[in-house]
């Protein structure tokens, strides 16, 4: 039973490193959200934040990335499905797209508040 559960972590280990190697190579939006992700946080390291407020900005930024993976996810079963438009197909895609934005929202919603006090 236990061996069986590592083999799990393991195996889940693997398709997500796989998974995060294709984003990397097909996917520029991430290299760029990871551009960005790197000055935040190294803004969060330099100036004089809480250790709540870094952790924050660090896991916001995180889930920006985590959102991009869904949202590529999402456009790849689309495209998978039919690569002629659709309607439906674009409201899909629209909306995994507004993920992305709504999280990247967020974390700079943390960062005004943060900043402004």
């Amino acid at each position: 039973m236990i061996i069986e559960q590592i083999k799990r972590i393991i195996d889940r280990a693997k398709w997500s490193w796989q998974g995060w190697r294709m984003m990397w190579r097909e996917e520029p939006s991430l290299q760029q959200w990871i551009v960005a992700n790197a000055a935040s946080i190294t803004l969060a390291l330099v100036l004089d934040l809480t250790t709540a407020e870094r952790a924050l900005i660090i896991a916001l930024g995180i889930l920006v990335l985590a959102a991009e993976c869904f949202n590529t996810a999402i456009e790849r079963c689309i495209d998978y499905l039919s690569p002629a438009y659709h309607p439906m197909a674009k409201a899909a895609k629209d909306a995994g797209s507004a993920g992305v934005a709504i999280s990247a929202i967020a974390a700079g919603a943390a960062w005004l508040v943060i900043l402004i006090g």
